[in-house]
């Protein structure tokens, strides 16, 4: 997902190398994450991850809803906006990280945080994680989960292609282990944010 990701407010560059550890087709790209990037809003996240619009837009919308506490400020509008700089696969998956990382910047509260995790199968039912564009377009299935950082519960998910049950578990499962690769670079990036302060 070399795709960054823009939502509402300002960050600063965190490089998230030991974070996305790369190994033989079941690891994660590079991450680097700016927040309160722009000035007017509450909370903006920039997310660089690696190097149909309405339907994703509710799958976001969707995730966003089932972990932000919208009941302590009623009558409140909340916006997320993201923008496309780039877009390099596992889109989906970066949109619903910068989304969180712009909630979190903006100090919304939420019962938790959540990450998006991309898989594809290849051809002989291979895996891999945080896929490329290339990888996606000669994967026979895409399948994107979004995932809480308590329980790790499975918030949304999203298919494209043909798979087996054994196949849509197996990717589960690994997306479930990769987003603790997810959610470490988010501390140690808010880590990094609060610490120059």
């Amino acid at each position: 997902m070399e795709g960054v990701m823009q939502t509402d407010a300002k960050m600063r560059t965190e490089s998230g190398a030991e974070s996305s550890p790369r190994g033989p087709g079941c690891s994660l790209r590079h991450f680097a994450c700016e927040q309160n990037l722009l000035s007017r809003p509450d909370g903006s996240a920039s997310f660089l991850q690696g190097v149909a619009e309405k339907s994703r837009e509710q799958l976001i919308r969707n995730t966003c809803e089932a972990v932000v506490l919208g009941a302590l400020h009623p009558r409140t509008s909340i916006t997320v906006v993201l923008q496309v700089v780039s877009d390099a696969g596992s889109l989906l998956a970066c949109c619903l990280n910068a989304a969180c990382m712009a909630l979190v910047d903006a100090g919304m509260p939420m019962r938790a945080l959540f990450c998006g995790v991309t898989c594809a199968l290849d051809a002989e039912g291979t895996l891999v994680l945080d896929p490329t564009a290339k990888q996606e377009k000669e994967a026979r299935a895409i399948l994107t989960f979004a995932l809480d950082s308590v329980e790790r519960k499975l918030l949304m998910s999203t298919t494209k292609g043909l798979y087996s049950d054994a196949e849509l578990q197996q990717c589960l499962a690994a997306a479930q282990a990769a987003s603790q690769h997810v959610f470490r670079f988010y501390r140690e990036s808010l880590q990094r944010r609060y610490s120059k302060s």
